[in-house]
């Protein structure tokens, strides 16, 4: 449901903006009828409640958003650190004999091809999860292949070197999985549309206090709350949007083409 969601943001956005406008009118229609039974404005009340209403949807709105902000900055931090785990871990081969250095540098290459072809894959999931099944099957080959290697090596400081750089190398693209599945709970969103819309009827119910429809008003409210929810949104998945991860990615590019 989620990634759906993610690859129509845009969509899910006007949608949003839709029901917002159709919600403040239910909330308006009700506060009409509501004023025919009672003119007297003194038993309108319901101040304090459509305050906090309001307080706890704008609260809801600034969590998701910074949570999803956090989750973007730590995509980033990952590909540099992918980038210095790749590069450490190439530059560490330099310590093994040249025909096995040779060979390794070439599974590097490939292997930072498939993860480079993975992220620039998407949104189409068979095509990178293909592309990241490849550079599994290729980090399983280059972990072999060091350990022959490192235990055919008469010096042994090499495999105290390379080793650990591999593994580290290994284990990034654990935590890259792992965060790139990581969004804000449905339910969570769930909550934040439940409670947009409670406060779209309790806002439109408000505005039949005053004598006639502020179209402004009702405009101001519905596209601000939707854009806001289409950029947490972006941020969920960076990939598929206006926000993207492309300036990160350029780290893993430029420490591809120094391969060369």
């Amino acid at each position: 449901m989620q990634i759906f969601v993610g690859k129509n943001s845009l969509l899910f956005c006007l949608l949003s903006f839709a029901l917002f406008m159709a919600f403040i009118e239910v909330g308006y229609s009700f506060g009409l009828r509501y004023a025919k039974k009672y003119p007297s404005r003194e038993s309108w009340g319901g101040g304090a409640i459509e305050a906090a209403v309001l307080a706890l949807f704008g609260l809801l709105l600034a969590f998701t958003f910074a949570a999803a902000q956090g989750r973007l900055e730590e995509r980033r931090q990952l590909i540099a650190q992918e980038a210095n785990a790749i590069g450490t871990a190439y530059l560490r081969l330099d310590l093994l004999p040249p025909h096995e250095r040779e060979s390794l540098q070439g599974k590097f290459r490939e292997y930072l091809d498939a993860r480079l072809r993975a992220y620039a894959a998407l949104p189409d999931l068979k095509k990178a999860y293909e592309e990241l099944y490849h550079s599994e099957q290729l980090q399983k080959q280059i972990w072999r292949e060091t350990q022959a290697a490192v235990r055919r090596e008469a010096w042994q400081p090499a495999g105290i070197l390379v080793l650990p750089a591999l593994n580290e190398m290994i284990d990034i693209t654990t935590l890259r999985t792992m965060i790139a599945k990581s969004h804000t709970p449905s339910v969570v969103f769930l909550l934040l549309y439940a409670v947009g819309m409670i406060t779209a009827v309790m806002s439109g119910f408000g505005m039949a206090k005053t004598p006639g429809r502020n179209w402004l008003h009702r405009w101001v409210f519905a596209l601000v709350v939707s854009l806001t929810l289409y950029v947490i949104l972006d941020l969920e998945f960076p990939r598929l949007g206006l926000i993207r991860l492309d300036a990160a990615d350029q780290t893993l590019t430029q420490l591809r083409e120094s391969m060369n």
